[in-house]
């Protein structure tokens, strides 16, 4: 599996693109800026087969409608989410940002769920940032949405967030392998081993 990122919109979030066999592969948080993803799914050769979303918050769903306009593709979602992402454009304008409305989900995501796409993914759910928050682990690369970044973790002071439930979810991921890539919602890469030695928040888990 081939991972390509794009930083998009005003917060800066991250954007994949996973590539397997045969250029299959999935669309992960279209954030913003629906024209650059196009852009990249043509650059890298992408045949994307769905959309798939760590979480609701708008930066991370602001480019599901033109994209689905675009595309085609369906829309997956944790089901404890839709009402954060029901709220997709009332929340980007509490930030002035005028976003379009998604489109109800086209199925489910759930634990444990294993998705083809040409990339073997499987679905952990990883609450706490938000209630239906989950990530995407394929050989030995981690899509963790907002649940861990380099040197850090997402927020638990925001609506439906449960700081209980996230340090649940990090200590979670301390049991994957060591040596997983780590591909976060915001800012740049690391690994699950850099992060358990070096950040304060996954010490904390040991």
């Amino acid at each position: 599996m081939e991972v390509y990122s794009l930083s998009v919109g005003p917060l800066q979030e991250n954007t994949y693109l996973l590539v397997g066999e045969g250029g299959r592969g999935v669309i992960v948080d279209p954030g913003d800026e629906a024209g650059r993803i196009l852009a990249e799914v043509e650059r890298v050769g992408l045949k994307p087969e769905a959309i798939l979303l760590t979480h609701a918050h708008f930066d991370h769903v602001g480019a599901v409608a033109p994209l689905v306009e675009a595309l085609g593709l369906p829309v997956y979602l944790h089901p404890a989410d839709l009402p954060l992402y029901q709220r997709t454009r009332e929340s980007g304008l509490r930030w002035g940002i005028d976003l379009p409305q998604p489109p109800e989900p086209s199925g489910w995501l759930e634990e444990g769920q294993q998705l083809n796409f040409g990339l073997g993914l499987k679905v952990l759910h990883l609450p706490g940032h938000a209630p239906g928050h989950v990530g995407f682990y394929a050989d030995g690369k981690l899509v963790s949405g907002d649940v861990l970044f380099r040197g850090g973790i997402g927020r638990y002071d925001l609506p439906l967030a449960n700081p209980q439930a996230l340090f649940a979810s990090l200590k979670r991921l301390l049991g994957l392998p060591p040596q997983t890539v780590v591909f976060p919602g915001h800012g740049p890469s690391t690994t699950l081993e850099t992060e358990a030695r070096s950040n304060p928040y996954l010490q904390a888990q040991d």
